[in-house]
């Protein structure tokens, strides 16, 4: 499993990659992901500092993707950001995993982790953003058939009292 870190990292790029560009604050990213905002201007920094993404301050200023979404893969900021994962520690925590020092969840976890690491360097950031732009459309679809079913019954009330 990804630290909340990294969570974080690739929820706020997938949002920065649907602006296509466009130059987002920190404060709109943290709006929208729901990321408390100093946490996310840190891991911004730490993005900045490896180049996978830009920021500029000052008016028309904010944050956007160092290179292409999808030249950015999940892998990529992993990395950026150290993330457990790819340090290669033993899945019960005892020490570092290796095939000479083989704890009993050893095959299980050198299995599963592969399998992880390759799942990170085959998606990437644009994949991210088509997610959770359906996502997004999916929430807003709701939010409106919501909106509209309190909006009726609130008229059928009215009706009803003022009969």
């Amino acid at each position: 499993m990804l630290s909340q870190t990294t969570g974080y990292a690739v929820l706020a790029l997938g949002f920065v990659a649907e602006a296509q560009g466009r130059p987002l604050l920190v404060k709109e990213i943290s709006e929208a992901t729901g990321i408390p905002r100093s946490y996310l201007a840190k891991i911004v920094n730490q993005l900045s500092r490896k180049g996978l993404v830009a920021t500029q301050r000052g008016i028309g200023g904010g944050v956007t993707l160092g290179r292409p979404a999808a030249k950015i893969t999940l892998y990529d900021i992993c990395s950026a950001l150290d993330d457990p994962l790819l340090k290669g520690g033993c899945m019960l925590g005892t020490a570092e995993c290796s095939d000479e020092r083989a704890c009993p969840a050893h095959s299980f976890w050198s299995t599963h982790r592969d399998r992880q690491i390759r799942f990170l360097h085959e998606n990437n950031l644009a994949d991210v953003a088509a997610f959770e732009s359906r996502q997004r459309k999916t929430r807003l679809r709701e939010t409106r058939r919501t909106k509209k079913a309190a909006e009726e019954a609130g008229r059928v009330r009215f009706k009803e009292a003022s009969q």
